[in-house]
């Protein structure tokens, strides 16, 4: 009698098989496919010679396709019928991995094509702009040795490819793509994904691993796809709890491993300061175990490896106006409301003063510096160093009980969105201060042009959190138009409108 023989996934993932059956336990365990033999390599079309070659399942009846795209050709064991039809009707993308890798290779045809999805759309959507440092791609080096982490990266991935089925105007209106199995797949991936990291945080040893860090901050931008409200702070918490623990680890990262970490802190600290402006006062904790000086990225630093390009010098400038207006909340003697209203002041004063020409031409120089893309930078800086200016000068205007016009600096942000608008990379970049024109200006004009930006902002990202914050305008809008000149004040109240938006 033959003796049972270790499966081709636990040899190519360097484990000891139990042989018990298939799929074995540590396949079945780790939520991979049980492969018994090498599965044969990704091929052009259908067929690697004969008629049937360069054609693709979803055009075979039509004749020779004229496209590149890959479908994936596997001897054994053969896919279902339900995941070649699945995966044929979403016309895959190129995979970027060498089938030889394990971790690929034990994938489903269905998880394979997300995996490609992210690499293709999501490492290009939440970033400045893309390049071989971007550091969404090389969260998948993590990924291919890490289950946990795979399932965010592909719950993002399917979430994204579901929204494509939705459309800015009509959203409530419409249900999920019935022709697809996208809605369901996204679903079933942030389950496992959900349950993955819960099973991490119950390990001591899980719960210090850069990978799980990854895992938690990743849904972060999985709740930008779904909404942008209620989800994503308590996400960020988690995430700056994770990297205390992984701090104390003893060992000394990898060059990889550093530059996501770094990355990640950096990233952290821009969503909750641009997220606290936003949000009920002091819903966010304090930056610790997080050290602002070492997670705000240098501003020598490469673009392209920042989520949305805002200067570090208006991130600590913004952060400083949120803690004075978050105070305004609390009980405090004159003496205090004196400091305040210096402190928002003497920022204001400094964020006026920032030198956004300066700023982008001192960047790294790569081949996106370009004068046009310097020219983009500097007016991406213009929009952020506006929309701080005018949300100081709001929270001043609150602790002086004053109303200071700002016509002129709405005038310009204005100008500067638009400017972003014609942009291929940077109006994904700058949702807050399209947030903060909105919430200021009064003309139909003007927010019409808005609600239009909003709505490009939507084309290229399919982020739900920008329907919703048309919404959140429109709502704003009405009530504006309903109340006394003597309402709250918008830096108010924003943050009690009962939901915890990230409008970013």
């Amino acid at each position: 009698m033959t003796p049972p023989q270790a499966c081709y996934t636990c040899r190519y993932r360097r484990i000891q098989c139990d042989q018990a059956a298939r799929p074995c336990g540590k396949c079945k365990k780790a939520g991979v496919e049980c492969l018994d033999k090498r599965p044969v390599r990704w091929v052009k079309g259908i067929s690697i010679r004969g008629k049937r070659k360069g054609l693709s399942l979803s055009n075979s009846d039509a004749g020779p396709s004229t496209g590149s795209a890959i479908i994936p050709f596997v001897v054994r064991p053969r896919p279902s019928a339900s995941a070649i039809d699945h995966v044929s009707k979403i016309a895959p993308l190129p995979m970027p991995f060498e089938l030889g890798d394990p971790s690929v290779a034990c994938l489903d045809s269905t998880s394979k094509y997300y995996l490609s999805y992210y690499e293709d759309c999501i490492c290009s959507l939440f970033i400045v702009y893309d390049s071989s440092s971007n550091p969404f791609r090389k969260l998948l080096s993590l990924a291919l040795s890490d289950t946990t982490l795979m399932k965010a990266a592909l719950a993002l991935a399917a979430r994204h490819r579901a929204n494509l089925g939705y459309s800015f105007q009509r959203y409530d209106e419409e249900r999920p793509p019935t022709h697809l199995n996208v809605h369901q797949d996204a679903l079933g991936y942030k389950h496992r994904a959900i349950k993955a990291i819960s099973n991490a945080l119950n390990d001591p040893v899980l719960c210090s691993q850069d990978s799980t860090v990854a895992s938690v901050f990743l849904l972060i931008f999985l709740d930008l796809l779904e909404s942008g409200s209620d989800r994503w702070n308590f996400h960020l918490e988690g995430a700056k709890k994770l990297i205390g623990f992984s701090q104390h680890q003893a060992h000394e990262p990898g060059e990889t491993v550093k530059l996501i970490r770094d990355f990640i802190n950096s990233q952290i600290y821009l969503i909750e300061t641009l997220g606290a402006t936003f949000v009920r006062p002091n819903l966010l904790t304090d930056s610790n175990p997080l050290d602002q000086a070492r997670v705000v990225c240098k501003e020598t630093e490469a673009v392209e490896r920042s989520f949305l390009g805002c200067p570090d010098y208006l991130l600590i400038a913004i952060r400083c106006i949120s803690l004075s207006r978050d105070s305004i909340h609390d009980p405090f003697d004159q003496e205090t409301l004196e400091y305040h209203k210096y402190n928002v002041a003497s920022v204001v004063q400094m964020v006026t003063e920032f030198d956004c020409w300066a700023w982008a031409v001192n960047l790294p120089q790569s081949d996106r510096t370009k004068e046009n893309a310097i020219n983009d930078l500097c007016m991406l800086a213009a929009s952020y160093k506006l929309g701080a200016q005018i949300y100081g000068q709001r929270v001043l205007d609150t602790l002086c009980h004053t109303n200071t016009s700002i016509t002129d600096l709405l005038t310009r942000l204005i100008q500067s969105i638009e400017a972003l608008c014609a942009s291929d990379n940077l109006l994904k970049c700058a949702l807050w201060p399209i947030c903060i024109a909105g919430l200021e200006c009064h003309q139909a004009r003007e927010r019409d042009f808005l609600i239009q930006s909003l709505e490009q902002f939507w084309d290229k990202t399919k982020c739900i959190n920008v329907i919703n914050a048309a919404k959140i305008l429109q709502a704003h809008w009405q009530r504006s138009g309903r109340q006394a000149q003597n309402s709250s004040p918008w830096v108010i109240d924003i943050g009690l409108s009962g939901r915890d938006w990230l409008l970013i």
